[in-house]
């Protein structure tokens, strides 16, 4: 069984940075990935970013936030972040942290709201 939280979330002007933290506990060693969702008020849950959990780190985005967002991780500290710089109000959802098996599993944190407004 895996854990996962998330904090840094919260309401930030157009313009501004945010950094989610998501701290990963329990059986961690079926792990392949991790990565960071989201779900605005009447859309579908989308994938944001991801980072594989091998020594290449590969990374991944969706096209809106490329240039703008970066994953990264602490093996350290079984953390993996979300650096959100030159926020928009389109990026306002619920920002939850997924953390992948091989066995194909997934778990979920309980998610982050993230609120960009002026």
């Amino acid at each position: 069984q895996v854990r996962l939280v998330e904090s840094g979330g919260g309401l930030v002007q157009p313009g501004g940075s945010l950094r989610l933290s998501c701290v990963a506990s329990g059986f961690l060693s079926r792990l392949n990935a991790m990565g960071w969702y989201r779900q605005a008020p009447g859309n579908q849950r989308e994938s944001v970013a991801g980072i594989t959990i091998t020594s290449s780190l590969r990374t991944s985005y969706t096209d809106s936030v490329k240039g703008r967002f970066t994953i990264s991780r602490d093996h350290a500290k079984n953390t993996v972040y979300l650096q959100m710089n030159s926020l928009k109000p389109e990026d306002t959802a619920v920002y939850y942290c997924n953390a992948h098996e091989i066995n194909g599993a997934d778990y979920w944190g309980q998610g982050t709201q993230v609120t960009v407004s002026s």
